[in-house]
Parts: C-alpha cells; structure tokens; sequence
C-alpha cells in the first residue's frame, strides 16, 4: 500500500457500521475525526454537572487530588450504594452479590478489556460518544453478526445494569475531566501515551502517512500508558499518541485505591488518531 493510502479495514464501505446518537452535543463525525484531537474543545456529558451540584462543590474544597478522589469515591458509596457495608439482600440461599459498580467494571477491564466489563464500558463510549468499538474478541465489522450480537448481549447484560450503572460512568468521566484540568495536568491540553501492540486487529489503519506515522481508527475504548517501558512488555510495536484531555475517561493517580494502579493505565476514548509508530 502507497503512502496517504487509506484502507477501510474493519469499516467496510468507508462509513458507519450503525446509527448513532451521543450525549455530549458535538457530532459523532467529529468526535471520531483527527481535526477533534488536533484542536479539541470541552465535553461534557449533557446533565451530568447540573444533576450532581453537591459533587463539585465538595470537590472544589479538596487541597489536593487525593482529597479530590476520597471526595469522590465517598459520593458514589452514598450515591449508588456500592460500599461492603450497602450490599444487595441474600437470596434464599443466603447468597450475596455486590452492586454493579464502575470499580468492578474497571477491575474487569484489567483483567480483559475483551471480557463482559469491558463490552460495558465499550458501550458506555458508543452510547454517550457515539463512537462504535472495532473489536471485542474479534473484529466488529458488517459481515460479522454474530460477533456484534455477542457484543451487545454482554453490554447490555444485566449483570452490569443493575445499579445504574451508565450514570456511574458518567460521572466517572466527569471527575476525571475536572481532575485533569484542576491538578493533574491543568496546563496541558493532550497527554504523550504509548500502547504496545502485537498486530493491528483491535485497530484498524485508515492512512499511512510515512513510515513511521499512521492514521489509526482506535477502538472505542483503549488502554495506554504514560510509560514508554511499561509498553514495551505488551507489544513489538509501540505506538505513541498525543491524546486530548477529553477523550481520556480514567488514569491510575485519579484515586487512591482501584484496580489498576500497577500499569501507570489510561483508559482513551477511540476514534481517528494519528499516530506514531516504532519498534
């Protein structure tokens, strides 16, 4: 394939595998395009701010992010009941199972992003963003309906939807969006992140600059890394993206406590990404 070539690996006909809608007030087109990371503009998930004034309050008293995530790791107990002491009643076996959480589905993503926590939070993307996924455990494309039937039966399984569980993730993205700019990186508008790849399934090439710069449509959801080397033990291949503020839904210092402090993760929102690319 020549130079500036592109391919529609993964999109057949060059366009949509669906139809959809986003929250966020900006069009999908957009959302998806290299033109929004160049030059990104504030996103926010329509309501979400609005609806949970008592939230921001208590965050813009914190010192300090960690006062910020205890803050809101406290809200999100009170809210959705998601503390070991808020547990769902036994069953008559006398069984018991927590509440769906954003904790959970995070953990669950650590462990696989292309398990039943990660299709949820692929579909949180594709529901607010409007961003359809590429991959979950093998290609999302046209001429694969029972690959797409697999993955909306494991986003939409209720298992994961029992606790209100899209509000919690909005509100997670909010948080992370406030952090961002009040103490993580209040002076930068995009993040240096690496992720190191084997092969191109999950992420389709849409444009081949030259030889060491693609366009790449990212899946919906996608875990980089602030550390080059950390990359480097998931893949020959590492590619380097400059990711804008708003398309990052979680990092590993946004609380003190979760699942995947080990990795340094960032979990991106996908889309059209020009990237770079080295072995």
């Amino acid at each position: 394939m020549s130079e500036a070539t592109v391919t529609q690996e993964g999109t057949p006909d060059g366009g949509l595998i669906g139809h959809s809608t986003n929250l966020v007030g900006l069009s999908t087109a957009f959302l998806a395009d290299v033109a929004f990371n160049a030059r990104p503009v504030p996103v926010h998930v329509s309501g979400v701010r609005e609806m949970n004034g008592g939230l921001f309050e208590m965050l813009g008293l914190a010192a300090d992010l960690t006062e910020a995530g205890d803050a809101f790791a406290a809200y999100m107990m009170a809210m959705f009941g998601i503390d070991r002491e808020q547990r769902e009643p036994g069953n008559a076996a006398g069984r018991r199972r927590y509440r769906s959480s954003y904790l959970r589905l995070i953990k669950g993503w650590g462990y696989d992003s292309n398990g039943p926590e990660g299709a949820v939070l692929k579909g949180w993307v594709e529901s607010r963003f409007g961003i359809f996924p590429t991959f979950h455990q093998e290609r999302l494309v046209r001429q694969a309906p029972a690959a797409w039937a697999a993955y909306v039966a494991e986003k939409m399984s209720s298992r994961f939807h029992n606790n209100a569980i899209m509000a919690q993730l909005d509100l997670l993205y909010e948080f992370c969006q406030w952090a961002l700019l009040r103490f993580a990186s209040p002076a930068e508008t995009h993040l240096t992140l690496y992720r190191g790849v084997n092969d191109f399934d999950e992420h389709p090439i849409r444009q081949r600059i030259d030889r060491r710069r693609i366009v790449m449509r990212l899946n919906s959801l996608s875990s980089f890394t602030a550390e080059r080397d950390i990359a480097d033990c998931f893949g020959d291949v590492i590619l380097t993206a400059r990711v804008p503020r708003e398309k990052i839904l979680f990092f590993n210092t946004l609380m003190a406590s979760h699942p995947l402090k080990g990795e340094g993760e960032y979990l991106v929102i996908g889309g059209d990404y020009e990237l770079g690319v080295s072995r």
